[in-house]
């Protein structure tokens, strides 16, 4: 599908419910762009779900009844430190690092240290429901309320997931009111964005609430000849049939065009290649991402006590396109004059499907001086995957050979520093991979949290999983399918203690799982990669202890154990097969983590994220992808042992207009950038700014200012080949019109 087209037919509808909704509605909700009386750090701390619109798996319980140490960044925040994408987001959590992003085309992020497949988008959830599977691209934060930082395992509760913790991205839904936001947004490198926010309701009650969220981008880059082309629109509608009863229905629509971009080359010898150069084909063309998602949800209060949350999702994702590489070791010319890097080629044509229901009930009740607050709830889901990979990769450079001695169209080879693209035809690939993966699960869980005296609560919680995959390789003459399944119980028990009313120490152990995909030399699926976790800590709720200071303060203090990890299988009989792997690795995952989110009645409000994690290898193996060998101690790839967010800001009045300042920065500590090697990405500091000004109602002018001082980084890596670089000095305005 042509991105013109849509675009257009965006635009075009959203001018279209614009005026209609301007011309009809009767009374507009004031906008406030700027608001010295918002306390979304109180919000999260007071919020109850059972009595009202709730989410799946969280039950009724405030910030200080939690057994687990949780983030949540509000809208307003995300939009106060200028987020538009989840890496952004995820940013501000000093728990979660960046990851191998698959040359930009999806997020994937460690949390404690641990992430999940490398070669794989890392899960997250949407409203609860599995969003993070699949190839739709990098996420948009445009149809986001909140995005939270769940840590530790949830198996006992989310099921399969990744084992250093869980993302949970809740999204804008109706809110029952006549509403508009538009905003245009020009930046460095030609970025161009229009955001679009429409609500409005329906019926003879007005208990039909309509919600319509838009945005299209396109940009070029700091990479030369780098250029991406985005847009989504994400409409939802939600139906109070009664006062206990309410149906909503959300669709999810993401088409992206972005440039395979692999990054830039490191050798000891010569340095980083310039972070400006691309080192791919801009005649390979983008890669062409797209996502269709459905979510119905039904919610029934029975009582003041009593609720049940049911819901279908069904997804679909794709991802085409060419891409020259940097090749690796003994094919890099680069390693040979730091001048030139060599490619290799390959297309691609991934997609997917999947489906998930689910159904749970939560309500509380006593048994003699017991209260209990209890999650009961049941879910099944299938996901479908087809991989088809094309390659041309050309052969090791000879030993003693020069650069000038290599065939620049058999090499693909490119000057760094004075690039010419479209020198060479586009090779023609042979086969790689051509595979298709089913894998279905069902699972019963509960929850219940026990009051056993008015400080003292106790949580116990455990889920039964059964799953099965379909492995089919349709390389193979005849295509050979391998069924497996498994069974799983995943538990949980934590305890938390009020001290007093503003302040609460908690412990936590829980046990999580995750599906592997593809299997070992024998064809036995992969056992799944498991996950032991244990964490204590205090909470505090600081308006407990000054009048005119709210949010929370959160210490916490953890270990995660990992275990059936894939490495290389070096044994004999796997040798003489290929190359194959299997679960042998163990790592584990120390740390400590303080968050503080900090508001006064003034204005100020002031954010800090600091975690020191120490992830190491437990066990000594071949690596999975390159059978280098991980010695015990070894630490994990892109898991700084120290990282720290810090975002302030104040809101004040310039002259008649009301004005709000901030800023903030972002240390992340040196970390291993390729896995069995000694090869390290150096750490950054970075600070970045904004200012914002309301000249009239509903009018907001804004200012950021990223990488103040151009600082030179790199945010990931998953071989000294693979580098990705971060941003210079960037500056975006925005102006934002509400009524």
């Amino acid at each position: 599908m042509n991105i013109q087209t849509i675009k257009h037919a965006l635009l075009t509808t959203t001018a279209i419910c614009a005026a209609s909704f301007s011309l009809t509605t009767h009374s507009f909700a004031t906008a406030q762009a700027i608001d010295a009386d918002t306390d979304y750090g109180t919000e999260a701390i007071e919020e109850i779900f059972v009595t009202g619109d709730r989410r799946a798996y969280q039950g009724n319980f405030n910030f200080l009844e939690d057994t687990a140490s949780n983030q949540k960044l509000e809208f307003e925040f995300l939009r106060e430190v200028g987020a538009l994408n989840l890496n952004d987001a995820l940013d501000l959590s000093a728990s979660v690092a960046r990851q191998n992003n698959f040359g930009g085309l999806w997020n994937s992020f460690s949390i404690r240290g641990f992430s999940g497949d490398i070669n794989l988008p890392s899960g997250f959830l949407v409203n609860g429901f599995n969003a993070g599977r699949g190839f739709g691209g990098p996420r948009d934060l445009v149809g986001i309320e909140s995005v939270e930082i769940l840590k530790g395992p949830r198996s006992a509760l989310f099921g399969r997931g990744e084992p250093g913790g869980t993302v949970n991205l809740t999204t804008k839904r109706p809110q029952f009111e006549d509403r508009v936001e538009v905003r245009a947004t020009y930046g460095s490198w030609d970025q161009v964005r229009f955001e679009g926010d429409v609500q409005t309701t329906f019926g003879s009650n007005e208990n039909v609430g309509v919600r319509l969220v838009g945005f299209y981008e396109e940009a070029d880059s700091f990479r030369e000849t780098v250029e991406t082309e985005r847009v989504g629109f994400y409409p939802s509608v939600t139906w109070n049939v009664t006062d206990d009863t309410s149906l909503t229905y959300e669709l999810e629509y993401t088409y992206q065009e972005i440039p395979f971009d692999r990054g830039v080359v490191f050798s000891e010898e010569f340095g980083f290649s310039p972070r400006r150069t691309f080192t791919g084909e801009p005649g390979d063309g983008p890669v062409e991402t797209e996502v269709i998602g459905h979510q119905f949800e039904v919610q029934h209060n029975f009582n003041d006590n009593w609720s049940l949350l049911a819901g279908v999702g069904y997804r679909e994702t794709s991802l085409e396109g060419n891409a020259s590489e940097n090749n690796f070791g003994g094919r890099q010319a680069y390693f040979l004059d730091g001048q030139t890097v060599s490619r290799f080629f390959r297309f691609r044509d991934f997609d997917s499907e999947y489906f998930v229901a689910r159904a749970e009930l939560a309500g509380e009740f006593n048994t003699g001086p017991l209260r209990h607050r209890l999650l009961f709830g049941a879910d099944i889901d299938r996901f479908d995957n087809r991989l088809f990979i094309l390659r041309f990769r050309p052969p090791g450079i000879p030993a003693g050979a020069t650069v000038a001695d290599l065939d620049p169209a058999t090499y693909l080879l490119l000057d760094v520093f004075n690039p010419v693209y479209g020198q060479f035809p586009i090779p023609t690939p042979g086969p790689n991979t051509d595979r298709e993966e089913k894998l279905t699960g069902a699972g019963i869980y509960f929850q219940d949290q026990i009051d056993i005296t008015d400080r003292l609560q106790i949580r116990l919680g455990g889920r039964f999983d059964d799953f099965e995959q379909d492995l089919t390789n349709l390389r193979a003459n005849p295509a050979s399918t391998i069924t497996t399944s498994d069974t799983r119980f995943s538990p949980q028990v934590g305890a938390v203690y009020a001290i007093n009313d503003g302040l609460s120490f908690y412990a936590s152990y829980g046990e999580g799982f995750r599906q592997q995909t593809g299997s070992d030399f024998e064809g036995n699926q992969f056992a799944p990669n498991i996950t032991d976790s244990a964490e204590l800590g205090f909470k505090a709720d600081l308006s407990a202890y000054f009048d005119d200071v709210s949010g929370a303060v959160t210490l916490t203090a953890f270990q995660v154990d990992q275990s059936n990890i894939l490495v290389n299988d070096d044994r004999p009989e796997a040798v003489a097969a290929g190359f194959f792997s299997f679960t042998a690795g163990e790592a584990r995952s120390r740390g400590i983590e303080f968050d503080a989110n900090v508001f006064t009645d003034d204005g100020f409000s002031f954010w800090l994220s600091y975690a020191y994690t120490d992830a190491e290898f437990r066990n000594s193996n071949p690596d999975a992808d390159f059978g280098a060998q991980i010695e015990v101690g070894d630490p994990l790839i892109n898991s700084p042992e120290h990282q720290l967010n810090i975002q302030a800001s104040k809101n004040f009045q310039l002259g008649s207009w009301p004005a709000q300042f901030g800023g903030g920065m972002q240390h992340t500590g040196e970390r291993l950038g390729w896995t069995g090697f000694d090869f390290f990405l150096p750490s950054f500091t970075t600070f970045r700014a904004f200012a914002q000004i309301e000249p009239f109602e509903g009018l907001a002018v804004r200012l950021d200012v990223d990488n103040i001082f151009n600082e030179t980084f790199y945010t990931n890596s998953f071989a000294d080949v693979w580098v990705e670089p971060g941003a210079p000095r960037r500056f975006r305005l925005t102006a934002s019109y509400a009524f």
